[in-house]
């Protein structure tokens, strides 16, 4: 994509695969989904690799072969087909493979309705590593969210030689809107580096940030062990010893090491306020206009978007301590995120704006946040 208008007319679908590109992402491997098409289509031309796979299981797996030698695999799916690809992002998750997988959320269950968008899909995401292991998931809000945070998906999937999830939806992906070109900051290409010492090659022995050197299967210098069963150092399967205990649970350790590095928000805290509201992808643009119309009538109240969805940030219980109202607006049934966040029972000064089916209107969360700022 050539961007030579300071003003243009597009749709997110081609701002993430132009981010991903340019910051290094080289192959992408799909199988079409509604309402992920649009992503497959620009793939296809912008990628130097392009595969269409017969199944969502036989992407992953393609993808978990060419992360192994180096490239960095993306694929895009709803629901469906996530749902199959979940055992397949556990193996690159213990084999430490870096790659990308954009979910874009429809609304379930099972096939559901693949032209209406939906944030059903959190629950799942924060337990889609066995044993509750953090695994990076992002999620954007607007088109500057889908250019930078593309870029910073591929640097994250790299730098700590793993899957990351970026989760959107269907609206987000699909509708056609204005991009100020002059807003989108230059991304550069994530440099890659590899093991280069003489010594043995240990493929999972970690470095200070907890994170192992990489080297591509295909070198002709080092011998490279990957597996995706419970393994030492040396990638040799092992049950229950000391070493692969605490090998497995590193994984989970160098996402929570390493969390400042791609924790992302924004918050905008207003003085004296007594209520945060916290949103997230889609629903957050309503956030934005309801708050801005709160405050023209002189009601003050604090906004947290969260971008980085899990490991969940620190900074969402920072902010919490200092209101004494909590409302989490999110287009699903159930609350999913502020029942993680704040469990299914939780106090009366916690409260939910959610809808099924359609998309959250600022003047509803304006009616939620007037209960508690009469």
């Amino acid at each position: 994509m050539e961007i030579d208008d300071q003003i243009i007319f597009t749709d997110n679908s081609r701002l993430v695969i132009e981010s991903l590109a340019q910051a290094g992402a080289d192959v992408f491997i799909g199988y079409p989904i509604t309402p992920a098409n649009l992503l497959y289509s620009y793939a296809s031309e912008r990628f130097p690799i392009f595969l269409a796979a017969p199944d969502e299981i036989t992407t992953l797996q393609w993808m978990t072969g060419f992360s192994s030698t180096s490239r960095i695999p993306v694929t895009a799916t709803s629901f469906p087909g996530f749902a199959l690809m979940i055992e397949s992002i556990n193996m690159a998750y213990m084999m430490e493979l870096p790659m990308i997988i954009i979910l874009v959320q429809r609304l379930g269950p099972s096939t559901g309705t693949a032209t209406i968008g939906s944030q059903g899909d959190i629950s799942i995401l924060n337990g889609i590593i066995s044993g509750g292991m953090a695994i990076p998931t992002f999620c954007v809000g607007d088109s500057i969210d889908c250019w930078e945070i593309s870029a910073k998906a591929v640097e994250t999937a790299v730098n700590l030689r793993t899957p990351v999830i970026i989760l959107t939806s269907k609206e987000e992906m699909m509708t056609m809107a204005d991009v100020d070109c002059t807003k989108l900051k230059k991304i550069e290409q994530i440099k890659r580096n590899y093991f280069e010492s003489d010594d043995t090659y240990v493929p999972y022995k970690p470095e200070s940030n907890l994170v192992p050197q990489f080297l591509p299967i295909n070198n002709n210098k080092h011998q490279v062990r990957i597996t995706s069963s419970t393994h030492n150092t040396k990638g040799i399967i092992q049950n229950s010893t000391h070493e692969a205990l605490f090998n497995s649970k590193r994984l989970h350790n160098k996402m929570i090491k390493n969390q400042n590095a791609f924790c992302l928000f924004d918050y905008n805290e207003a003085k004296k306020s007594e209520t945060l509201l916290i949103s997230y992808g889609i629903t957050s643009l309503a956030a934005k206009e309801a708050i801005e119309s709160l405050r023209e009538i002189g009601k003050h109240v604090s906004l947290l978007i969260v971008k980085t969805l899990f490991p969940i940030p620190k900074i969402i219980f920072e902010c919490v301590i200092n209101h004494k109202n909590v409302i989490v607006a999110e287009e699903n049934l159930t609350g999913q995120y502020r029942q993680i966040l704040f469990g299914a029972n939780s106090s009366k000064n916690i409260s939910g704006v959610n809808e099924f089916g359609r998309m959250i209107t600022p003047n509803e969360i304006i009616n939620e946040v007037l209960k508690y700022e009469q």
